[in-house]
């Protein structure tokens, strides 16, 4: 029953604020304690190691649709729902004074956040596509009505894109259900990975194909990566947060939990294209996040550039790389939503985020300026942070594929230019951060307020998860690699 209450809980705090509820008290309540019960199942009620779904809850829907509301988790659903009440609690935390329709604005979060938890946690394909639908409505709300610049075309732009993807990943869906045999037909995981082996190595082909490009259509790979920057910068920042650091994880999470598992001979038919497009997200948009003059603009683009990292790991065939692909998903989620928080922090004070516009502001703001380091620091892959550690796992366990002393194979010439990657992000997020907090102050920014004490507590949760797992990577694999085991070798 706890993980019903982690699900319902933040939507049924945002149904409340919209009947009247605070919204401010009530949204903070609901983050706080939805991340209380997700550290208890992770502390308390999981048992690390157990290969199969724990704490499983089901209650039948439809007897002819075979359809149940089921909720269970692994170890990778697990770590996604921890990422999702972390990250809602910063999101909810850095929100600032709503001057129109507050109510609104704080259940909107909330149903983002009562969405991801909702397709982590579900067990039912159904549900698991019904809740990440949920989320995409006020996602477009949130950037159309409290968004900044050009708003509304960025709103549009989104919904386009994602309401593209996820009506192919829709077919998809529908041709994996039907692929079965129609006495095992069943929208559970479990049975669709217990009858997947009778899927033909064709279906499995075309089936994957359409996951994929549904999938990364909602993760923004290459050349369907358009939306994410503007959409990003566009928002207002808890959304940017909400949606770059979590929300986008879903179409990741979808081809760890359904693709892979139930498609291994359709993964290996489309693993150069995924190679190809995957770099295109690495070489391609990591040299245009180096063009960008705008501090938002950069975060987006940069965000689109390291989900080529984590679709390494996915196609690494590996299960070093998939486990790194797991973990970068969670690093990614936790820095990403700081860099994004800390950006609006800085609009709000000084009205721009134009990087020549800026400078100096390490002097007036120190605490935002030490945040946003160690932010960029865990995004560029320092050693010490998740980030790095993930990356390294994803590099060396697609190195290690089909590995040949006599000549590289495709995935050792990827890793070699992914690699290339890691000198890119340096250089953009590096440059940005001396553009932003380094150099002479102006003198009318002098009087600038730094970070308030409010922010300390996200902050330094998002902080020190990433260092934990970054120092202590072995208390994350431990979680998530027996989700892997049962259908990767490690090689």
């Amino acid at each position: 029953m706890i993980l019903l209450f982690i699900v319902f809980c933040p939507i049924l705090a945002a149904l409340a604020i919209l009947i009247g509820a605070p919204a401010r008290r009530t949204a903070l309540w609901a983050a706080i304690l939805t991340l209380a019960a997700t550290t208890l199942v992770y502390f308390g009620g999981f048992e690390a190691g157990q290969r199969g779904f724990q704490l499983v809850s089901s209650w039948p829907i439809s007897a002819d649709w075979r359809i149940n509301f089921t909720l269970g988790l692994d170890g990778l659903s697990l770590m996604m729902l921890v990422l999702t009440a972390i990250v809602t609690l910063a999101a909810i935390c850095f929100t600032g004074e709503i001057k129109q329709h507050e109510h609104a604005f704080y259940a909107c979060l909330l149903f983002i956040a009562g969405g991801a938890m909702g397709a982590f946690a579900s067990l039912d394909l159904f549900f698991f596509y019904a809740f990440h639908e949920l989320a995409l409505i006020p996602t477009f709300l949130l950037i159309g009505i409290w968004g900044t610049g050009n708003r509304q075309v960025a709103a549009w732009k989104i919904t386009i894109y994602l309401g593209t993807g996820s009506f192919v990943l829709l077919l998809g869906l529908i041709m994996l259900y039907r692929s079965v045999p129609e006495a095992a037909r069943s929208f559970d995981f479990r049975a669709l990975q217990k009858a997947a082996s009778t899927i033909p190595a064709e279906a499995q082909g075309n089936i994957f194909l359409l996951l994929l490009l549904g999938f990364g259509i909602l993760v923004s790979l290459f050349p369907f990566h358009t939306w994410a920057p503007e959409a990003y910068a566009s928002a207002p920042p808890p959304a940017a947060m909400l949606h770059a650091g979590v929300l986008k994880k879903f179409g990741l999470y979808g081809l760890l939990r359904l693709a892979l598992p139930l498609l291994p001979e359709g993964a290996q038919q489309w693993s150069t294209l995924l190679i190809v497009l995957l770099l295109g997200n690495i070489i391609y948009v990591g040299l245009v996040t180096i063009a960008q003059k705008r501090l938002d603009w950069m975060l987006g683009y940069s965000s689109v550039m390291h989900m080529g990292y984590i679709f390494l790991g996915i196609a690494s065939g590996t299960l070093l790389g998939t486990n790194g692909a797991a973990l970068l998903i969670f690093a990614h989620g936790i820095s990403i939503a700081l860099l994004f928080g800390l950006a609006g922090e800085i609009r709000q004070r000084t009205g721009t985020l134009v990087l020549t516009d800026l400078g100096g502001l390490g002097k007036a703001m120190p605490r935002a300026a030490l945040a946003f380091g160690l932010a960029a620091f865990a995004a560029i892959g320092l050693p010490g942070f998740a980030n790095f550690t993930g990356e390294v796992m994803v590099l060396f366990g697609t190195f290690r594929n089909g590995a040949n002393p006599e000549r590289f194979t495709i995935y050792q010439i990827a890793t070699v230019l992914a690699l290339w990657g890691v000198v890119i992000s340096a250089v953009y997020m590096l440059r940005a951060y001396r553009r932003v907090f380094m150099g002479a102050l102006r003198e009318s920014w002098s009087g600038l307020a730094d970070l308030n004490g409010n922010l300390r507590v996200p902050i330094g949760i998002l902080i020190a998860a990433s260092l934990w797992f970054g120092f202590f990577p072995q208390s994350f694999v431990r979680i998530v690699s027996p989700a892997f085991k049962s259908y990767f070798v490690s090689k």
